[in-house]
C-alpha cells in the first residue's frame, strides 16, 4: 500500500500542480455557462441585413397583409411582370421577388420565391407562415360568419401545464421535466467528458513511460499491479478534485449569484415555494410552477450538493472501470497510433451510453434506458442522466454496486495483461495475444 500511495501522490502532484490544470478548473464553469447562453447570443448578434423582397400578387389578397420586420421588407408591385421584375431585382441588387398566383386561396401551392442570393430556412418559414394565416382567414370568410375575428380571439387559448410529482406526503410536489432533462443531459455529458479525456491520459502516460523504459526500472522495486493501481487512482484523484472544485463553485453560485440576478417577481414565487406554499394554488393563479421549481432547485444548496456527490461516485466508479482497460491497452503497445484498434471496443460502450442519454430526455423510465443505467459499462453516463428526473434510491444503489463490482473484476483482468504487456516491445498485439497473456 505504501508503494501504491507514493505512485498516487506522484501522479496527482504532476497534474494538479500545473498552471493549466488550475486555470482550466476555475474557468470551466464559466465556459459551461457561456456555452449554455451561446445559442441566444448567436441569435442576437447573427442577424443579417434586412432583405428587400418585391411582391407580385395577382390575387390582390395576400400582399397588402404581409408584415415586414427586421428580417424582411416587402415591397408591393402593382401589376408587374414576373420576368421583367426578376431582371430589375438583379439590377437593383434586391434580395428577390415573391410571386403569388391568382388562385392562391384555392391552390395554396401557387406561390414562388425567386432569390438573388442564398435563402434561409427562417426567412422561408416566416413567409410561408404569414401566407398560410392569410389564406386560412380568407377561407373562413367564405362561411359568412359575423364577427369572425372576435370569435377567433375568444376561442384562442394558451395553456401552461403544471406537473406535480405524486408522493407519500399529503401535498404533491411540483416538477419540471424540461429542467430535469437538461440537467440530466449536462451531467451525462460531464461524465462522458471525464471518461474519454482522463481515461486516455492514463493510457498515454503508460505508453510514454514504456517507451522510455522507465517502467522496466520501476517494476524492479514495485509490482506491476501496484504500478497500474497507483496510476489509475492518481489520475482518478485528479478528476475527483476537479469535480469537487466545480461543485463548490456551483454551490456558491446557487447560494449567492442566482438570487442576486433573478427578477423580484420570480424570486418571490421561489421563496413562497421554498416556504411550503400551496403549489396547486400557485398553478391555478397562472404561475409557471415548472419554471419556479427549476429555479428553486438551482438555489437549493442541499440538492446541488447531493447531485455533486452522486456525480463524484459515478465518475470515480466509471473512471476506475475504464481506466483499467485503458491501462491494459497502454501497456500493450509502443505508440499511441497502435492503440487505436484496441481502444475501439472501449469507446463503443461510451458512445452508446451517450446516444442512450439523448433517449433519457424523452423517457427516463423506458426499458432500454433503465437497463443501460444498470449495465456497468453504460451506467455512469445514463444513470446520471436519469437522476434529476427523480428515480427510486434502490436503483441508484444497485447501479453503484454493480459498477464497483465490475471494476474489481476488470482490474484483475487488466492487471494480468498489464504485467505482461509492459515488457513487450516491437510488436503490435492483437486481441488473440491479449487473450493469451490473460492465461499466463
Amino acid at each position: 500500500m505504501r508503494n501504491i500511495g507514493l505512485i498516487i501522490m506522484r501522479e496527482f502532484k504532476e497534474r494538479v500542480y500545473k498552471k493549466s490544470f488550475i486555470i482550466t478548473t476555475l474557468l470551466m464553469p464559466l465556459l459551461l455557462a457561456l456555452v449554455s447562453v451561446a445559442p441566444t447570443l448567436i441569435m442576437l448578434f447573427a442577424k443579417g441585413d434586412t432583405k428587400q423582397i418585391s411582391v407580385i400578387d395577382n390575387s390582390g389578397i395576400v400582399a397588402s397583409r404581409l408584415e415586414s420586420n427586421e428580417e424582411v421588407n416587402f415591397v408591393i408591385l402593382e401589376g408587374g411582370d414576373l420576368q421583367q421584375e426578376l431582371k430589375s431585382s438583379l439590377e437593383k441588387e434586391e434580395f428577390g421577388v415573391l410571386y403569388i398566383g391568382q388562385d392562391i386561396v384555392e391552390n395554396p401551392n401557387n406561390i414562388q420565391l425567386y432569390t438573388n442570393a442564398s435563402s434561409s430556412m427562417l426567412l422561408e418559414d416566416n413567409i410561408a407562415d404569414q401566407v398560410e394565416q392569410i389564406i386560412k382567414n380568407e377561407r373562413l370568410k367564405q362561411y359568412n360568419l359575423e364577427n369572425l375575428q372576435q370569435i377567433l380571439d375568444k376561442v384562442e387559448v394558451d395553456i401552461t401545464l403544471s406537473t406535480f410529482r405524486n408522493g407519500d406526503d399529503e401535498q404533491s410536489s411540483a416538477s419540471s421535466s424540461f429542467a430535469s432533462s437538461m440537467m440530466g443531459f449536462v451531467l451525462g455529458f460531464v461524465l462522458y467528458f471525464f471518461l474519454v479525456i482522463y481515461g486516455s491520459i492514463v493510457m498515454q502516460s503508460i505508453i510514454e513511460e514504456k517507451n522510455s523504459r522507465i517502467l522496466e526500472v520501476l517494476v524492479s522495486t514495485v509490482r506491476p499491479f501496484d504500478m497500474m493501481m497507483g496510476k489509475i487512482l492518481g489520475v482518478a484523484a485528479v478528476a475527483a478534485t476537479q469535480i469537487v472544485v466545480w461543485g463548490v463553485l456551483i454551490i456558491a453560485m446557487s447560494a449567492f449569484l442566482i438570487p442576486a440576478v433573478l427578477p423580484d417577481d420570480i424570486m418571490s414565487s421561489v421563496e413562497a415555494m421554498q416556504s411550503g406554499a400551496d403549489v396547486t394554488a400557485m398553478a391555478a393563479s397562472g404561475i409557471d410552477t415548472g419554471m419556479v421549481t427549476a429555479m428553486a432547485s438551482m438555489m437549493d444548496t442541499g440538492y446541488i450538493a447531493q447531485i455533486v456527490g452522486l456525480l463524484l461516485l459515478f465518475m470515480v466508479g466509471g473512471f476506475l472501470l475504464y481506466a483499467a482497460m485503458y491501462a491494459a491497452v497502454g501497456a500493450s503497445v509502443d505508440e499511441v497510433q497502435d492503440a487505436q484498434q484496441l481502444t475501439t471496443p472501449i469507446m463503443l460502450p461510451i458512445i452508446l451510453a451517450f446516444l442512450i442519454l439523448t433517449m433519457v430526455m424523452n423517457d427516463p423510465n423506458s426499458p432500454i434506458v433503465v437497463w443501460c443505467s444498470m449495465i456497468p459499462f453504460t451506467s455512469p453516463i445514463v444513470m446520471m442522466g436519469r437522476i434529476p428526473s427523480g428515480i427510486p434510491t434502490w436503483e441508484i444503489i444497485l447501479s453503484l454496486v454493480l459498477l464497483y463490482s465490475t471494476f474489481v473484476v476488470m482490474v484483475w483482468v487488466a492487471g494480468k495483461i498489464y504485467r505482461v504487456g509492459i515488457f513487450m516491445h516491437g510488436k503490435k498485439p492483437s486481441f488473440k495475444d491479449l487473450y493469451r497473456w490473460l492465461k499466463y
